[in-house]
Formats: structure tokens, C-alpha cells, sequence
């Protein structure tokens, strides 16, 4: 009983890749008419809500791989929507902005997230998703953990 639970195309993992990728899916339909991607619409969300970013930062909050990071930045950059500033500091860091066209489209687009959540979770018990929340938090925890080599075991 324990196998079908927690492995396979019924465990927890398989469920929270279904709904990570399904969850892709309409943000990038609701997105798509205006010319940027999913990862291009993180990008511009983490700028509008927490303002200039260094993009070595960036790429460690987006979970994503300098280089494909570069290629979006730049994709961003070539639009008019994104401005790299180098570091004071150090000229090879870059400070990634919103330009006036970035924070015009950022107004512009749609929230896919709400619209994710009032699909997805309409008519669920909000304890139940608190304690979705909290199991998948918990987890993502422990498996970054163990990814960095620090889990224990």
C-alpha cells in the first residue's frame, strides 16, 4: 500500500511536478500574447516586487542556471524592458532594473498567479492548503539541503 503511495505516478513528487508544470502552462498562456515567456515573466515579477536585484542573486532565487539567466537577461535587455547596471564594486556584477517600458508592460500584464489560485484551489478548505503549504515547504527544504550537502542523514 506504502509503494503506491509514495512512489510512482500517485506519490506527493509526481503530484507537485503535475501541478508545477500545468501551473507553467497557464502562465505562459497568459503571458503569450505579450511577447515573454514564463521565466522572462519571474524575472520581471521579482523586479517589480522587490526592486533592483543583482543578477547572481537572481538566479539564485529563480533557481535557475547563470548562463540560461544570461540568455533571458539579455532577451529582456534587447526588448527595452530590463537595464544592467554594473556593480560599483565589482564591473562584472550586474544590477538588473526595470526600465520605464518593463514597469509599463509589468502594469500591463495579467497575474497568473491569482488566476492560478482561484482555479486551482477554489473550493479547497484554506486548513488543507495550510497543511499542503507546509508539507511541500518542508520538503523543498530538506531536498535543497540535500542538494547542497547538508542534509542529514
Amino acid at each position: 500500500m506504502a509503494s503506491k503511495l509514495h512512489h510512482g505516478v500517485g506519490s506527493v513528487g509526481s503530484w507537485a511536478k503535475r501541478c508545477y508544470f500545468a501551473s507553467r502552462a497557464v502562465i505562459e498562456a497568459a503571458i503569450r500574447s505579450h511577447g515573454i515567456g514564463a521565466t522572462q515573466w519571474y524575472v520581471l515579477y521579482q523586479l517589480a516586487h522587490a526592486g533592483p536585484t543583482m543578477q547572481k542573486d537572481l538566479s539564485k532565487i529563480l533557481k535557475v542556471e547563470r548562463s540560461t539567466l544570461t540568455v533571458i537577461v539579455g532577451e529582456l535587455v534587447r526588448k527595452g524592458l530590463v537595464t544592467q547596471i554594473p556593480d560599483e564594486a565589482d564591473q562584472r556584477q550586474k544590477r538588473l532594473e526595470l526600465t520605464g517600458a518593463g514597469e509599463a508592460l509589468w502594469r500591463e500584464l495579467p497575474d497568473p498567479i491569482v488566476l492560478i489560485h482561484q482555479v486551482a484551489f477554489a473550493g479547497i478548505d484554506e486548513a488543507e492548503i495550510a497543511v499542503a503549504v507546509r508539507v511541500l515547504q518542508t520538503a523543498t527544504e530538506r531536498l535543497d539541503q540535500l542538494a547542497q550537502g547538508t542534509g542529514s542523514e
